[in-house]
């Protein structure tokens, strides 16, 4: 998600289209905050691990 998030935010500023730069901000914020989540061991929805 993380590495979308970053995909979306170039091609955004490469193309100036302003919607892909912020899906690709809030990407990369909703898989980092998934990330420290995981990683600190708190389940998710549930889940402990997310494939």
């Amino acid at each position: 998600m993380i590495l979308l998030g970053v995909l979306l935010l170039i091609l955004g500023f490469v193309f100036s289209i302003a919607i892909l730069t912020y899906v690709g901000v809030a990407l990369i914020v909703i898989g980092a905050v998934l990330w420290v989540l995981g990683a600190v061991g708190r389940p998710i929805a549930g889940r402990k691990v997310w494939y």
